[in-house]
């Protein structure tokens, strides 16, 4: 009899395999990091063989660890770091260049060049902005700078996905070649009115139908393991890009609820239930999740660096051991936050949308050190999801709660002052592994191990609740002065 639900939780700077049991509850987790390369000022890529080696290599050290066989796992979810593009000749499985991650701005002028003319019908059919955030772009950039892509694209040799259509792939040994709704929501290329690829945006950024994937509900028969891959055969009845899959896990399934993961960047999303709304303050329309062919949206506000940026402090500027070494050091500067770090190293998310912008300090003195500067990177990510708030409510909407996750969210010094720059409450809850709980969830659904929404509803408790403590004059001050710095870093 099963025992388990293997979550595959591939992010932008590790791959994760968490056991679950039929409530649940974590079990067991396995991790591995992989390399991120840089090769030049914008650039951000991946190596997806690294990706697939680091995720198998970690499913099959967790269930060494439980000393799990492939006949105890019900059911398999995978969520995945959304946007990032990877390409791969169909005949042999191997990546034909490296992934182009979420974070890569290399197609900005590109973006540029279309935004005047066709911003506002791309933003109409897919919810999103003409970004080079997004696939579409990615994907016509490497059809058009790898050597012989669109020679095999045309020959029909050619695949080109996001993560979860490769992991997959390589899963099944090449016998499955889907993606969910959610990742195809997030390429540019789909229109989430009529759910399907749309031909006009195909044709815009020159992209064959024939070498995308076919797009499935999140829960849904993505095909059995390959018995080469984990010892077995397994089916995998689920896969959720991650921010989707985390607000899942977290349970927000009604209109109005939010939570915001703090991984290597930030994620906001605010459930709109079956109303497909747009913001008018330069945020996100997505799809939260598809099950049974009945359609969930979210707004969605997106930071670039909020873990990144304390990894910056501790490997390039070597401030730190450990980033979480970070609370303490924040806990020794004075409430009157004076320094402020604008992490645009990538240009700046929503709602700026500003791929020119670059990082900056300010306000430092002589007496400016390492606990400040540790402050200032935490504080950074508080501002930025500020930000996001304000734009929420600007479309209509207030918070009355916040729900958060992922590994920034551990420090309490981040969710004290969060709580106190939002002005609202701030729930952690006692399951923190949010993103990989939302792939099991999904999964378990489709697989009949959870039979209903109500019934993954009740599960969720929170852990630690964060009430606002400080004055409006406090939060208006500190707040002021992030968006001075802000503007004095926009191109």
């Amino acid at each position: 009899m099963s025992k388990y639900i293997l979550a595959i939780d591939q992010g932008t700077t590790s791959s994760r395999a968490i056991l679950f049991d039929l409530h649940g509850n974590p079990k067991a987790i396995k991790q591995k990091e992989f390399k991120q390369y840089f090769p030049a000022d914008g650039w951000v890529e991946h190596d997806a063989t690294e990706i697939w080696n680091s995720t198998l290599l970690s499913c099959r050290a967790v269930m060494t660890k439980l000393g799990a066989s492939a006949k105890d796992i019900a059911c398999i979810g995978i969520t995945n770091q959304r946007e990032t593009s990877v390409v791969w000749d169909r005949r042999t499985g191997e990546p034909l260049n490296r992934a182009i991650v979420w974070q890569d701005r290399r197609t900005a002028d590109l973006c540029d060049s279309l935004r005047e003319k066709h911003a506002s019908n791309v933003q109409e059919k897919t919810g999103l902005l003409l970004d080079p955030y997004f696939s579409a772009t990615k994907f016509r950039w490497l059809l058009e700078n790898v050597p012989e892509a669109r020679e095999k694209a045309l020959a029909g040799h050619l695949a080109i996905g996001t993560i979860d259509t490769y992991l997959l792939w390589k899963l099944t040994s090449g016998k499955s070649y889907y993606t969910d709704i959610t990742n195809a929501s997030r390429t540019m290329l789909f229109n989430i009115k009529h759910q399907s690829w749309d031909i006009d945006l195909l044709n815009l950024f020159e992209i064959p139908r024939d070498i995308l994937p076919e797009v499935k509900d999140c829960g849904a028969d993505f095909g059995m393991t390959d018995e080469s891959a984990l010892g077995g055969s397994i089916p995998i009845t689920g896969m959720i890009g991650d921010q989707q899959a985390a607000s899942f896990g977290q349970c927000c399934f009604e209109n109005g609820q939010a939570k915001a993961t703090y991984g290597t960047g930030g994620f906001l999303l605010f459930n709109t239930g079956n109303s497909l709304v747009y913001s008018s303050n330069r945020l996100l329309t997505t799809i939260a999740y598809r099950l049974d062919g009945a359609t969930n949206y979210a707004i969605e506000g997106s930071i670039f660096m909020a873990g990144a940026t304390m990894q910056w402090l501790r490997d390039q500027l070597k401030l730190m051991q450990n980033a979480a070494d970070s609370e303490q050091l924040a806990r020794e500067v004075s409430d009157n936050l004076k320094v402020y770090l604008v992490p645009a190293f990538t240009g700046l998310g929503a709602p700026y949308w500003d791929p020119q912008a670059r990082g900056a300090l300010f306000g430092m003195t002589r007496d400016t050190g390492i606990n400040e500067l540790a402050a200032a990177g935490l504080m950074s990510t508080v501002y930025q999801t500020k930000d996001l708030m304000d734009a929420i409510k600007g479309d209509g909407a207030t918070l009355a709660e916040l729900r958060v996750d992922g590994g920034l969210s551990t420090n309490n010094y981040f969710n004290e002052r969060l709580a106190d720059i939002l002005n609202c409450e701030v729930h952690r809850p006692i399951i923190t592994e949010t993103t990989a709980l939302g792939a099991a969830y999904v999964a378990g659904l489709q697989g009949g191990v959870f039979s209903s929404l109500d019934q993954i509803n009740k599960k969720w408790q929170v852990g630690m609740m964060f009430k606002p403590k400080k004055d409006d004059g406090w939060r208006e001050r500190q707040y002021a002065g992030w968006k001075n710095a802000v503007e004095r870093t926009k191109s």
